[in-house]
């Protein structure tokens, strides 16, 4: 990569950035500070603005790495925005999820890039099986956005998600948990049928002797039985 190409892409991060701070926004900085975000720089703006900043630039693979190397958080949410697909490689989508420490950019990037990842179910399975809690976190939300596309799964994939969600629901954290009970939610609203199995396995939970595990099958159970 030849220095004139990087001074572009050096350059380039320098115009988002000074166009993030035309929407910077003070308060809404403190809050996300508040609420436990520890960026070196958070503009406070909100996504649908990012998104439009975003549209003025074309996807590209050393810009997006670039991006999401700065320690800024609009910058890495522009990241999966301007990353194509077809050159994120499975190592790439582990670094990057290793670098995650917030719930709120794990769900970004889900919804941005990795549904459109070419290899995206069969990472969606890898990192739910993950020791992690963020290989976890977005596991089941790029599950969720598959099954929301409405990808069916065959017998086996079915009983190995059910597997991971379950176990998630009764022993994950608190993200993890939500993320999880919502994939299973979208598999219920795909079939009937599948809803009242899973309205079965439920209410084994809900007898757990945990409340937290009996509050969270039970919201399932009541959001799938509002589905039908």
């Amino acid at each position: 990569m030849n220095g004139k190409f990087m001074n572009d892409i050096h350059e380039t991060i320098r115009e988002i950035k000074s166009k993030f701070r035309l929407f910077m926004n003070g308060p809404v900085s403190q809050s996300l500070r508040d609420k436990g975000m520890g960026y070196k720089l958070i503009f406070g703006i909100e996504y649908p603005r990012v998104k439009e900043i975003a549209s003025g630039y074309e996807q590209n693979h050393e810009l997006a790495q670039a991006l999401w190397k700065e320690d800024v958080r609009e910058c890495k949410i522009m990241a999966g925005l301007l990353q194509p697909a077809d050159t994120f490689y499975p190592e790439i989508a582990d670094i990057w999820i290793e670098g995650m420490h917030y719930p709120e950019l794990a769900e970004y990037t889900a919804m941005n890039l990795f549904q459109y990842l070419p290899y995206a179910s069969e990472a969606a399975f890898r990192w739910m099986a993950d020791d992690r809690e963020y290989f976890q976190l977005c596991g089941f939300l790029l599950m969720t956005r598959l099954l929301q596309k409405g990808m069916k799964l065959n017998e086996r994939a079915e009983s190995e998600f059910l597997d991971q969600a379950f176990t998630a629901v009764e022993g994950g954290t608190a993200g993890v948990k939500r993320a999880a009970s919502s994939a299973l939610c979208k598999l219920a609203l795909q079939d009937r049928g599948e809803a009242r199995k899973l309205i079965r396995q439920l209410g084994v939970l809900i007898k757990s002797d945990k409340p937290d595990v009996q509050a969270t099958a039970a919201n399932i159970k009541n959001e799938i039985e509002y589905g039908l």
